[in-house]
């Protein structure tokens, strides 16, 4: 494509020199700062782009870098890999666990519910406020780019956008989302909405033609429209006309909208989100990427800008039942909700509905979104269960707490829907610890930190395999039980299955090598820490569970060791483990794949035998 031939010119006017203090060794950039441009393709596979359904992606992996070993990190969901892009940190910093969670105190915004959806401008507002630094404390990217005088925006999905740097909700910075002019949500309540500097909205309104952003649709080709032109045509040029360095991350809501949604062969795992709707659905987020190219370029900022593209996580194909040994699949029978009302028959007590004002629900009566408050009293409960797709949160509460934890931690590892389960380390070291053997601990997947967000008591990764007569890559392939109202056959994610932890990377740019393909392990905790020194902004994030800087992707870096390993938890009395395939650079670890064995895609035997 002639843009990207000429989107990347060796044009060095107008860079402002910053000189920045070096280690030996340091492989970095040159001392000027150049602009950056994040672009997040929500579950976008790293397999699925191709040079016909995606040809500007295409090519900036084929003429830039190829991160050719790519990770979301986990739980694979969208918050909480964009509070790992937004901080290098781990999830265990962030508190960001999962995209939906138990919070621990009434969030007013949502007619006081405990358990809420954070991809919400309202509920991220107030979870900020309550846990202040314990929520998305380390600073973020854009934050650190702002306190240093660059210009920074973000634009994009309801949620992962306003993550990325909170004080857009204090008019700090640019922040445009789908709910941008419009004082109420979906559901009525109040937006929660960051205010538009009025110049630049009545831009956008010129240039889009719209005052507010259309609806979510599949594919969601309206609404990235009106979001890709406030980037090209209103942003951009505002960012030139100041002539100052910046930053700006793009959230393009699609893949993941349509692959959720798609209506593609309903019931039947193929072709699952290998249709032509999910194709439509990459060519729209490679649209919206093109248009800001184009835009960089006609504004003369090709030479000086780096583009890093990535995707929050993977994708699978949603199945609702487990395969027998010969690979065929029982009629469907795990229907939304399904671990909350399990728990709640384990633990004996009542199941309410946090969604529905905490109603009680009636014995076998699902969730009305999936995820219960479980005791004899919702004001006091015993547990609480946030479903999440691919995996589920569970907290248990009160004084029996431990003891509950181990009646329902045996009741999961003999369910064949679960692969894996991960329990926090302060219940295994509260007692003895071969109550939970068959478990790895949440220390050993990055959910254990600085953050004050109440942190799960048990995260059940659920099981994933290979989808019968599917004929693509293995990845493209993969179906996963999942806690969700969407069907058979729709996508989801969340999994520990190297079909969600892998996502499409790629970067290019004058700071960035040209056609190396990196096979060294990446993940989206690494994009702040390496865009940090791109902009030459102080980075210390050290330790197994905070990103690294890229260094082999600049033009003068050398590629690190790496070494593999598996972790391996003690055996339960029915011989069960959780084990978790790993790669480590320098102090920095990626987790590819986690569970038991032959229930996980990405695990195999070789994973058991690996030291």
């Amino acid at each position: 494509m002639k843009v990207l031939h000429s989107v990347y010119a060796a044009v060095t006017a107008g860079c402002v020199l910053l000189l920045v203090p070096t280690r030996p060794g340091d492989a970095r950039p040159p001392a000027r700062v150049h602009n950056v441009i994040i672009f997040v393709a929500d579950g976008l596979r790293y397999d699925s782009v191709t040079e016909k359904n995606a040809p500007t992606l295409w090519r900036i992996r084929k003429e830039g870098v190829d991160f050719a070993n790519s990770h979301a990190v986990f739980p694979t969901l969208t918050t909480a890999n964009a509070s790992a892009i937004a901080t290098g940190r781990y999830l265990g910093d962030t508190g960001d666990y999962a995209n939906t969670l138990y919070v621990g105190f009434p969030v007013a915004a949502r007619l006081g519910r405990e358990i809420v959806f954070l991809e919400d401008d309202a509920v991220l507002r107030e979870v900020k406020q309550h846990f202040g630094h314990g929520y998305l404390g380390p600073t973020t990217l854009l934050q650190a780019a702002r306190a240093s005088g660059l210009q920074t925006a973000v634009i994009g999905k309801l949620g992962p956008a306003a993550i990325q740097d909170l004080d857009g909700f204090d008019g700090k910075l640019i922040l445009i989302d789908d709910l941008t002019n419009r004082l109420n949500g979906a559901d009525g309540l109040p937006s929660g909405a960051a205010p538009l500097d009025s110049e630049l909205a009545r831009q956008l309104a010129a240039a889009t033609g719209n005052q507010q952003p259309p609806l979510t649709a599949t594919p969601n080709v309206s609404q990235q429209s009106y979001l890709s032109a406030a980037a090209a045509q209103v942003v951009l040029p505002y960012f030139k006309k100041n002539g100052r360095p910046f930053a700006l991350l793009f959230w393009s809501r699609d893949p993941d909208a349509t692959q959720h949604q798609q209506q593609d062969q309903l019931g039947s795992l193929n072709p699952g989100i290998n249709g032509s709707s999910s194709e439509a659905a990459i060519t729209n987020a490679d649209s919206s990427l093109k248009a800001i190219l184009d835009a960089v370029n006609a504004l003369g900022l090709a030479g000086t800008t780096d583009i890093f593209v990535t995707a929050d996580h993977g994708f699978s194909t949603i199945a609702k039942s487990v395969p027998s040994a010969s690979g065929d699949l029982s009629t469907p029978h795990l229907p939304q909700g399904f671990l909350a009302l399990s728990v709640s028959q384990w633990l004996q007590a009542s199941l309410f509905d946090p969604d529905a004002g905490n109603a009680l629900l009636e014995p076998m009566e699902h969730p009305s979104r999936g995820s219960g408050i479980i005791g004899h009293d919702p004001n006091s409960p015993l547990a609480a269960v946030a479903a999440n797709g691919g995996s589920d949160l569970i907290w248990l509460l009160g004084a029996d707490a431990r003891q509950n934890a181990k009646t329902v931690f045996d009741h999961l590892m003999q369910q064949e829907y679960v692969s894996g389960v991960f329990v926090d380390d302060a219940l295994i070291d509260s007692g003895n610890a071969a109550d939970f053997r068959g478990a790895l601990r949440l220390s050993q997947i990055g959910l254990v930190g600085t953050a004050t967000v109440p942190r799960p008591s048990i995260v059940v990764n659920f099981r994933s395999f290979a989808i019968p007569g599917c004929k693509l890559s293995t990845l493209l392939c993969t179906a996963e039980i999942a806690d969700t109202n969407l069907t058979v056959g729709q996508g989801m994610h969340g999994s520990f299955s190297r079909a969600d932890t892998r996502n499409f990377m790629a970067a290019i740019g004058p700071d960035f090598k040209s056609r190396f393909v990196d096979p060294t392990p990446v993940a989206n905790s690494d994009i702040a820490p390496t865009l940090a020194r791109v902009l030459g902004l102080a980075h210390a994030a050290k330790g197994p569970w905070r990103g690294r800087v890229i260094v082999e992707a600049f033009r003068a870096g050398k590629s690190p060791l790496v070494t593999r390993k598996t972790l391996r938890s003690e055996a339960d009395a029915s011989g069960q483990k959780t084990v978790a395939a790993e790669q480590i650079v320098g102090g920095t670890t990626y987790l590819d794949a986690a569970g038991f064995l032959g229930r996980t895609v990405g695990l195999d035997q070789g994973d058991a035998s690996r030291p």
